[in-house]
């Protein structure tokens, strides 16, 4: 049972299900449906859910208490248990919650679990960036709050909303026709202090986090190729080892056999 829930095709077949299922519950949402093809849905819901728990009950019976070392396989009990409440009574609401089944793509394809793992590693310099940020952000608000709260108050007019037209202006979604325009009929001079806002946080401090999460995607992918070539070199010094070992045999074969001969 190892080798078959570590084999390609098993994973393939997971992928497989996992996508047939989010699709399923994606059409379930669509009550116009008929009611026949409602049934089927349903019943190829219920086909999924029994195909999750199988293979989770496998997966315990093979690696036991080792399951649950393994944080990926964490999430996908939890995932599956969310999935297994009833549609009846106080947790019912929890029921929503089944289409996170289809986040186990994350935990079974390779390639999403890298990423995955490179935003956990990215974290602390995120984090970092994210209170530079939240400083910028906060002696802004401070200065526009003061220079135009009077004239506009519905953008500028308290600390609260400032930070609401900068974070908008941030995005760049409609800052310059919707507010920087209508502020610099009043204050001609006032682009000078968006533009740099702008600069400050659109194009420098933001493009950090990219740089973060670039640098912990290389991170990720170095340590998965660190540790391929540590098990390409285990096999490499378990094959020489075992050639050593048949050479040995066949020396101590030939010793036995000239001695049996000499006598």
């Amino acid at each position: 049972m190892r080798a078959l829930i570590e084999s390609k095709k098993f994973s393939s077949l997971v992928i497989a299900v996992i996508v047939i299922n989010g699709s399923v519950l994606g059409l379930q949402t669509y009550h116009e449906l008929p009611s026949i093809v409602l049934k089927y849905l349903r019943l190829i819901d219920s086909f999924c859910l029994v195909f999750f728990v199988v293979e989770l009950a496998v997966k315990l019976t093979v690696y036991r208490g080792q399951f649950f070392r393994e944080s990926w396989n964490i999430f996908d009990f939890a995932v599956v248990f969310v999935a297994l409440i009833p549609a009846a009574g106080p947790l019912s609401i929890l029921r929503a919650f089944r289409i996170l089944r289809v986040l186990r793509l994350v935990s079974s394809v390779q390639s999403f679990r890298r990423v995955v793992a490179s935003l956990f590693i990215a974290l602390p310099g995120a984090g970092a960036v994210s209170g530079i940020l939240a400083i910028i952000f906060y002696v802004s608000s401070v200065i526009s709050t003061s220079l135009f709260g009077a004239a506009f108050p519905e953008w500028f007019g308290t600390l609260g909303s400032s930070m609401y037209s900068l974070f908008q202006i941030m995005t760049l979604e409609s800052w310059s026709m919707g507010i920087v325009r209508p502020v610099m009929v009043v204050y001609p001079n006032a682009w000078i202090f968006f533009i740099s806002f702008i600069t400050i946080t659109s194009f420098t401090v933001l493009n950090l986090f990219i740089g973060i999460i670039v640098d912990a995607i290389e991170t990720v992918k170095e340590q998965e190729t660190n540790s391929l070539k540590r098990e390409e070199e285990s096999q490499a010094i378990v094959s020489e080892l075992q050639k050593d070992l048949e050479a040995a045999h066949k020396k101590l074969d030939q010793i036995i056999i000239q001695t049996l001969n000499s006598r």
